[in-house]
C-alpha cells in the first residue's frame, strides 16, 4: 500500500510532464538573455525611446511576460520596451531555489543595473510590482517612475510566511507528492477555473489558446519551484511602509472586478500616497493589461506624458 500511495502519483507525475507539449516560439519583440548569477533570464525588447519601459509580469499558474504583448507592441511604437520573463516563470531558466521577495528584488535590482543602463518607468503587475516599490525606495536613482496594475503589498500579499505556511512550502516542494499536488493545481481544469474566477472578469477571454498557454509553462522543467512559493506565501512582500517615502511619480491601475486584491484596496494605496493617480477599468479583473490593453495603453501614455513633460 505505501509502494502504490507513492508509485501512482509518480506515474501520474510522469505522464504529465510526457504530455506537456513545448512552448510555442515567440513572435513578438527580439529576444535577449541575461545571464544573472542565480540563473538566465529571457526578455522581450521592443521599440527606440530615451525612456526606457520595464514592463514586470504577474505571478501565478502559467503568467509570464507574454500576458503584456499587446501593451508592449503598442508601446513600442515611439518607446523602448523591455519585458522579462522573471526567474522561475516563462521562458527564463527555473532552478531549485529558495525563492521569495528578497529574490526578486535583487535580480529586478539587477537587471535594471546590467540590462536597463539607465533610469526607467517600471510597470508592474501584481507581486512584481511591491518588489518595485522597495526597490524605487532603496535604489531611487533606477526609477524615474512607476505603474502599478492591482498591486500587491498592502491589504493582500504583505503578511510574512507562518509555520503554517512553511509546512505547506514544505510539503509542495516534496518531489512526487508536492509535484502531484502542484500538477492538480495546474491541469487544465485548474487552470481554466483560476483564470476564469481569479483573473478575467470577462470569461470569454479564457480560451483554450489561453489556458493551454498557461498549461504548457506551468509544466516546464523546474516550473513548480517558484509556483510552490508562490502558493505558499513565500513571495510576499510589504511596502505599506516605504509608500509615503517615495520619491516618484506613481501610477495605479485597477480592474472593477479584480479578486485579490480588489479594488478598494486601491484606498489603502491612496491614502499613503495622496499624489498618485489611479484609474479603474471597469470590464476588467486583475490584468487589466491583458483585457484591455488599448484603454490601458491610452491611460498610460497620459500618465507618461506627465511624467516627461
Amino acid at each position: 500500500m505505501g509502494s502504490a500511495a507513492i508509485g501512482l502519483p509518480a506515474l501520474a507525475n510522469l505522464l504529465v510532464s510526457r504530455r506537456a507539449r513545448r512552448l510555442p516560439p515567440v513572435l513578438w519583440g527580439s529576444g535577449h538573455r541575461y545571464a544573472w548569477h542565480a540563473g538566465e533570464v529571457l526578455f522581450q525588447r521592443l521599440g527606440e525611446g530615451d525612456l526606457p519601459l520595464v514592463l514586470l509580469h504577474a505571478f501565478g499558474p502559467g503568467h509570464s511576460a507574454a500576458e503584456w504583448r499587446t501593451v508592449a507592441e503598442q508601446l513600442a511604437r515611439d518607446q523602448q520596451v523591455i519585458a522579462p520573463d522573471l526567474l522561475g516563470w516563462g521562458r527564463s531558466e527555473r532552478p531549485s531555489l529558495a525563492y521569495d521577495g528578497e529574490l526578486y528584488i535583487r535580480l529586478i535590482t539587477d537587471f535594471l543595473d546590467d540590462v536597463v543602463g539607465r533610469r526607467a518607468v517600471v510597470i508592474a503587475a501584481g507581486m512584481s510590482a511591491a518588489y518595485a516599490v522597495q526597490i524605487a525606495a532603496d535604489r531611487p536613482e533606477l526609477i524615474r517612475a512607476l505603474a502599478l496594475v492591482v498591486p500587491s503589498g498592502i491589504g493582500q500579499g504583505e503578511d510574512e510566511p507562518d509555520l503554517k505556511d512553511a509546512v505547506v512550502h514544505r510539503l509542495l516542494r516534496l518531489p512526487v507528492l508536492g509535484t502531484a499536488a502542484l500538477n492538480v493545481y495546474t491541469s487544465r481544469s485548474g487552470i481554466g477555473h483560476y483564470l476564469r474566477r481569479e483573473v478575467y472578469a470577462n470569461e470569454a477571454l479564457v480560451d483554450e489558446r489561453l489556458v493551454d498557454q498557461h498549461y504548457r509553462t506551468s509544466h516546464l522543467s523546474g516550473a513548480h519551484h517558484a509556483l510552490a512559493a508562490f502558493a505558499s506565501g513565500y513571495l510576499n512582500h510589504s511596502v505599506r511602509d516605504l509608500l509615503p517615502s517615495l520619491e516618484q511619480p506613481l501610477w495605479l491601475a485597477w480592474g472593477r472586478h479584480a479578486a485579490s486584491p480588489p479594488v478598494a484596496v486601491a484606498d489603502l494605496w491612496l491614502q499613503r500616497l495622496p499624489q498618485a493617480q489611479l484609474d479603474v477599468f471597469e470590464h476588467c479583473g486583475t490584468l487589466p493589461h491583458a483585457e484591455s490593453p488599448e484603454e490601458l495603453v491610452h491611460k498610460l501614455r497620459h500618465f507618461l506624458r506627465s511624467v516627461t513633460a
